[in-house]
């Protein structure tokens, strides 16, 4: 369904487009598709035009073409001809991929193919004047929740945290694929989720999907869906992922966890924005941006043959890492306050913590993030009465995949303290989650160690955290 233009202009007056295209028949009718969704239109034939046009009135967007008489299109983002907040889309008869992601490292909005298809241009063109609106927008909103600590789903006002927020902001208007890296439990969920809510697609939906938690017999369905008989027990058509978000955000956690043999299909999905149901033989086109994250190290991965290296650069075109909770200390107070906010509503309590039971959490190692001290406050809050001291926190069992505080020594450097009547579920529990944190989050050498398939490691994270609230 078609939108109504948006003024990108405060004075109402029409956003407008500069055309950058030696092709005089093609640019014609680029000007008229432009038009067409509200756009006044100025052109250019070479570089040296484009400068003068950009000099004398800057657009609030950016049509070029890589082969120009004079040069590569891409010179006029490389000399600031281009400004840094203006943003610009690619359309060239260069389908190759070196010259693809190059223009979408040097911030392409987007890189489309001639010949062209008038109605993916023109969705481009509207997505484009929904995020200049939304870059005013989500500018206001980072000054006013600086101080506040709030951006989005994500809590935090240290430093490292308002650098995500800036990296946020810029990259959520555009529509470009968004790599984000991080330690489990950091929230790279919530960054997803963030990014989504402040772009132009946030009317559409966002599917998550956990990659390394879906049997490799089932990610295939999962993702492409099936024709009704495509397998034995294909007893109606599924419609995939990728089709529950067309015109929305698909996040692909634990990217690195997908088979090698779907990651080729996936490359393929993203280069071309289609693809076919299992069993079926109709192209389905979709337009979803993709938001992926792992927790590995990617140079790792690839190394071991786990994440195939031309997908990790066609999706690492803009990456965002969320720090580790131990890398902004100065968060835990605001968040543990956040968590309590958040369960005192949801059960219609008033309880509060004191400054001794902050002081522990500050202290501890968190090598489990955000998601530990979540827990963490969660425990406490059952255990205290009004108010959530030390005690509550030491009383509740070291918080999950967390060592003792500086100077404790509840977990040591080769073994877990199971202090006696702890329960079966809750020893295992720390036992897993001691492993993990004791191979870096590496959820295959934990496995290993701890004799166990990925994806029954997975299954007991996942049972592990299943009730409990979202987090930054």
């Amino acid at each position: 369904m078609s939108r109504e233009p948006m003024s990108a202009d405060p004075t109402g007056s029409a956003p407008r487009i500069l055309l950058v295209e030696d092709d005089a028949a093609f640019r014609g009718s680029l000007a008229l598709l432009a038009r067409g969704v509200g756009y006044e239109v100025d052109e250019a034939a070479d570089l040296e035009a484009a400068r003068a046009r950009l000099g004398e009135q800057p657009p609030h967007l950016v049509v070029l073409d890589l082969e120009l008489p004079d040069g590569n299109g891409l010179d006029l983002k490389l000399e600031s001809a281009i400004a840094p907040d203006t943003p610009f889309i690619v359309v060239s008869g260069n389908g190759d991929e070196a010259a693809r992601t190059q223009a979408l490292r040097r911030g392409a909005a987007e890189y489309l193919i001639k010949p062209l298809d008038p109605a993916r241009f023109e969705a481009v063109l509207r997505a484009a004047q929904a995020g200049e609106s939304l870059r005013a927008e989500v500018a206001d909103l980072r000054a006013s929740l600086r101080e506040a600590g709030r951006f989005g789903h994500l809590v935090g006002r240290s430093a490292p945290m308002q650098k995500l927020y800036d990296h946020i902001a810029r990259v959520a208007a555009t529509a470009v694929p968004v790599l984000v890296l991080g330690e489990s439990g950091a929230g790279k969920e919530l960054v997803a989720r963030t990014i989504h809510d402040m772009s132009p697609r946030k009317a559409g939906p966002l599917v998550e999907v956990n990659c390394g938690a879906i049997p490799d017999t089932l990610i295939e369905s999962k993702l492409f869906g099936h024709e009704r008989g495509a397998f034995t027990g294909a007893e109606k058509r599924h419609h995939g992922v990728f089709e529950q978000a067309d015109g929305g955000t698909l996040f692909l956690d634990e990217i690195g966890e997908m088979p090698a043999e779907l990651q080729v299909r996936l490359l393929r999905v993203l280069e071309t924005s289609s693809f076919t149901r299992i069993g079926g033989n109709e192209m389905l086109h979709v337009d979803v941006r993709i938001i992926a994250a792992t927790n590995r190290d990617p140079q790792e991965a690839i190394d071991e043959g786990r994440l195939r290296e031309d997908l990790y650069h066609r999706l690492n075109v803009f990456p965002l890492r969320v720090p580790a909770l131990r890398e902004r200390r100065e968060d835990i107070e605001l968040l543990a306050r956040h968590f309590l906010e958040q369960i005192n509503a949801a059960e219609g309590s008033v309880k509060r913590i004191d400054a001794a039971a902050v002081t522990h959490l500050e202290r501890a190692s968190w090598t489990g993030n955000v998601r530990a001290l979540r827990n963490a406050v969660q425990r406490a809050w059952i255990l205290a009465d009004q108010v959530l001291g030390a005690e509550h926190v030491l009383a509740a069992g070291e918080p999950e995949d967390v060592r003792a505080p500086e100077g404790g020594a509840a977990a040591g450097e080769d073994g877990v303290h199971i202090p006696i009547g702890t329960s079966v579920a809750e020893a295992e529990r720390r036992l897993v989650l001691a492993t993990l944190a004791a191979h870096d989050g590496n959820k295959r050498r934990a496995a290993e160690v701890l004799g166990i398939s990925v994806r029954t490691l997975y299954s007991r994270l996942q049972e592990y955290g299943a009730s409990e609230p979202s987090s930054p």
